[in-house]
């Protein structure tokens, strides 16, 4: 194993040289990405950071002469506004720049340089700056740097504060004298426009950092600052910097090593890598318990049918992030509510910390996307009381489905998960899917909880007839592509097209794998939603690329996600993948993140729960790569265990190990399934 790791780190910096070549970004030795400022400014961004009581959008930049530039959106989902909707959530936008009131000898900082930014859960910002003012120079001479200033920028993971650390250090020849004020700045919100009242929001210096310093040449003085929110009658926080930025690096080293891809392709790593940093902060605690948001300064304290229990949720058991399973139960949990002997929908989402509902678009195929991510969840927990009380959540799910059956065999809703933005017809390719997909699942379920078998033997039939009920309706020639419609009447191409491939129908594959490939279809940025618009969503593009792995198009699949992955994280707006554009201007919801994971374990991986302890596992080794590990595992209720897969000669072999030791060990072909029994 020593030369297979040592063969990883070379490929690895061979791949981030290649891939990094014409990217503003940089992949550092500790998985940090670096944009080392020069004459490629002005630039702005914005991302998204987020811990259990605010989330915060920091939008930043350098501007033309060199200086930072930045303005913080800040979220307190739990201090909730009137009216208590979606949105309700207190929002407000910060530019307090803590570092105009220092004094250096007496005078201001002046005339910042950014050297360079860095991304790793935080943002890092590093300037240089002159003391005093260029108008103060002699004439012919010039302001040295004297300070460089070190920005830490994070949230808070578990208290309702932005904080920032501050590190001036004396670059300069000479002692200087520094002075640190004590700041502090309060806001009072209008009491009518609260759930709870008046909330109060406070912009402060951390206290004991302030005062009078004296720094000779090379010599260092931290300091802290935050902004929080809480309720009139709550105690303010006074926060310890240090220790909230060992808090927020704990997690990320958490999420990081829970479940590790490797691979030669350091830029795809890396992507996996800041994906589950996205995707597991969005978790906020909540009246209502722990509910996972898609955040955008928009979803907050609230779940959805797709984002969490269709894509996020079955991606959690194999990160083993406690946080992100309880949130995913408590999920279920809150869907179950609304079962119904009538069989009326259940809300497309559950906001206002549990309190409402909103069901704007009416049915929006939402039972599907819950039984399909529900079963699936439930198998990767591989635990029998958990499955047995999501059980009746399921069947009542696939029981609606059924009930929403047309005369043509496929499922009926008012719309799609997109909400009419884009027509859906009254039934659409993906309802049917996941649908189909949630069956199969249920199958392996009533096998695991001893169901009868004739219940087994239901689902089983249900499933195969739904599958030729989808050929017959659906599958269509579009645009010269025999591929599907995704709607009866639907005449131009769709990204989700896409859903067959993802639930292992393959029927149709080559003509749905050149028409997402099109020029109809395929951008710089992914897939159009629609051939022949400018819109597109991320979530359709990841469905398709793991869709694409799973149909054996490894070599094509690989090419587009190494590409579209150097877009995201590497980039122009950096490091996640986003929800849409134009809508919502590329933000970074949280789901979004899991679907990426999803498109490694799930797709180049192929791995499909089968049982509590079992699995399929279909490797899709790409031509080029000798070798790609998932490492600690932590689905199907066994303890933390690797897959290794490595080329040997014409074949590869597969290992599962823990600990360093070899579990089972396989010989086969790429792209050959194998069932993997546990225990």
């Amino acid at each position: 194993m020593r030369i297979i790791k040592t063969a990883f780190l070379f490929l690895c910096l061979l791949s981030s040289c290649y891939t990094t070549a014409h990217s503003r970004w940089h992949i550092q030795l500790d998985r940090s990405i670096r944009w080392d400022v020069s004459q490629d400014i002005p630039h702005y961004d914005h991302i998204e950071m987020s811990g259990e009581m605010v989330s915060t959008v920091l939008r930043y930049g350098v501007n033309a002469d060199g200086s930072f530039s930045l303005e913080c959106s800040l979220v307190w989902p739990m201090l909730r506004t009137v009216p208590n909707n979606t949105h309700a959530s207190l929002m407000r936008r910060f530019s307090v720049n803590f570092l105009s009131t220092l004094q250096v000898n007496g005078l201001t900082l002046n005339n910042e340089r950014v050297k360079y930014m860095q991304l790793n859960g935080k943002l890092t910002v590093v300037s240089e700056f002159t003391i005093g003012h260029l108008r103060d120079m002699k004439a012919g001479g010039e302001l040295p740097p004297a300070i460089k200033v070190t920005r830490v920028f994070f949230p808070s993971v578990d208290k309702a504060m932005l904080c920032e650390q501050y590190t001036i250090k004396n670059i300069g020849k000479d002692r200087i004298e520094l002075l640190i004020p004590q700041s502090r700045m309060t806001y009072q919100t209008d009491s009518e426009r609260g759930v709870d009242g008046s909330y109060m929001l406070v912009a402060s210096t951390e206290l004991d950092k302030d005062g009078l310093f004296h720094l000779n040449s090379g010599d260092s003085v931290v300091f802290g600052a935050s902004v929080q929110g809480y309720k009139k009658g709550q105690a303010e926080t006074q926060p310890n910097i240090q220790s909230e930025l060992a808090s927020r690096e704990a997690f990320v080293k958490q999420v990081w090593d829970g479940l590790d891809f490797r691979s030669p392709d350091e830029t795809l790593n890396t992507a996996f890598a800041f994906a589950k940093i996205r995707a597991s902060e969005s978790i906020y605690r909540t009246s209502g318990g722990l509910m996972h948001g898609p955040g955008g300064e928009s979803f907050y304290a609230a779940i959805w049918a797709n984002d969490q229990a269709e894509y996020i949720n079955p991606f959690f058991p194999f990160l083993g992030y406690e946080r992100g399973n309880e949130s995913a139960i408590n999920s279920f949990r809150h869907f179950a509510r609304f079962m119904n002997p009538d069989y009326r929908p259940i809300p497309s989402s559950i906001i206002a910390e549990g309190k409402d509902i909103w069901n704007g678009a009416g049915d929006r195929g939402d039972a599907a996307m819950i039984a399909y991510g529900a079963a699936r969840f439930a198998l990767e927990m591989g635990d029998a009381r958990i499955a047995n009380e999501l059980w009746p959540l399921i069947e009542w799910c696939l029981a609606y489905c059924k009930h929403k059956l047309t005369v043509d065999g496929v499922v009926a809703s008012d719309a799609d998960e997109l909400e009419n933005r884009f027509p859906a017809g009254e039934a659409n390719l993906c309802t049917s899917t996941l649908y189909y997909d949630a069956l199969l699942s249920a199958v392996y379920l009533t096998g695991e909880l001893k169901k009868p078998v004739a219940l087994s033997a239901q689902y089983r039939k249900e499933a195969e007839t739904l599958r030729k009920n989808i050929a017959c309706y659906f599958e269509a020639n579009i645009e010269g592509y025999d591929t599907y419609r995704y709607y009866a009447g639907n005449d131009v191409l769709r990204s989700w097209i896409c859903m067959p491939l993802v639930t292992d129908i393959f029927d149709r594959k080559e003509g749905s794998v050149k028409a997402l490939f099109s020029p109809r279809l395929w951008t710089e940025d992914g897939l159009l939603t629609q051939a022949g618009t400018s819109t597109y969503w991320d979530r359709s593009t990841l469905y398709a690329l793991r869709g694409i792995y799973a149909a054996g198009e490894r070599e094509e699949a690989t090419r587009h996600l190494q590409s579209y992955s150097t877009q995201r994280l590497l980039g122009e707006h950096v490091p996640y993948p986003i929800e849409a554009w134009p809508e919502g201007n590329q933000r970074h919801l949280s789901a979004e993140s899991g679907l990426y994971c999803r498109v490694i374990t799930e797709g180049l991986f192929g791995i499909r729960p089968t049982g509590f302890n079992s699995f399929a596992l279909t490797p899709q080794l790409p031509d080029e790569w000798t070798f790609m590990e998932l490492v600690n595992i932590h689905a199907f209720d066994v303890p933390p265990f690797d897959i290794r897969v490595v080329r040997n000669g014409a074949r590869i072999k597969i290992l599962l190990e823990r600990d360093g030791k070899i579990l089972k060990s396989y010989s086969s072909k790429v792209g050959k399934t194998i069932q993997i029994q546990l225990k």
